[in-house]
Order: C-alpha cells, then structure tokens, then sequence
C-alpha cells in the first residue's frame, strides 16, 4: 500500500503546478492532502471528482486557511 502525504500550501496554486498530472502519474491508494486553504467547492472540478477515489474534505472554517483533503481508493469506514 502507497500512502503519500504533501503540505500543499493551496491547492488551486498546486493545481497549477501540476497536482494532478503528478496524482494520476503516482497513482497512490491513499494520498492526503495538508493546508489546502479552499472549500471543499472552491476545489477545482477534475480534483473534486477524482476517477477511482473516495475524497473527503475538511476545510477551515475561515475561508483561505488550513484544510486537509484525503483520497482514498478504499471506501473509508467512516467519514
């Protein structure tokens, strides 16, 4: 099992760089996702709906700060 986990600091600014052609590249079963700073509607579309992945967010309750999302290849027990 590959588990990778990446301070992000923004996600929509990661995205930009390439977040997700490195996601789709490393394929991990578990990738978790630190200081997103986004609600989880504010996550770009294609991230939000990620083929083949449970995806739960958890975004600060200030908008722009902190945040944690994790995808999972694995239904999650519980969310």
């Amino acid at each position: 099992m590959r588990i990778l986990c990446w301070n992000i600091n923004g996600i929509r600014a990661a995205d930009k760089k390439g977040l997700f052609d490195w996601f789709k590249k490393e394929s991990p079963d578990i990738l978790c996702l630190q200081e997103i700073k986004a609600m989880s509607e504010q996550v770009p579309p294609h991230l939000r709906n990620t083929p083949g992945y449970f995806i739960n967010f958890c975004s600060a309750e200030k908008k722009g700060y902190s945040g944690v999302a994790t995808f999972s290849k694995e239904k999650p027990i519980d969310l």
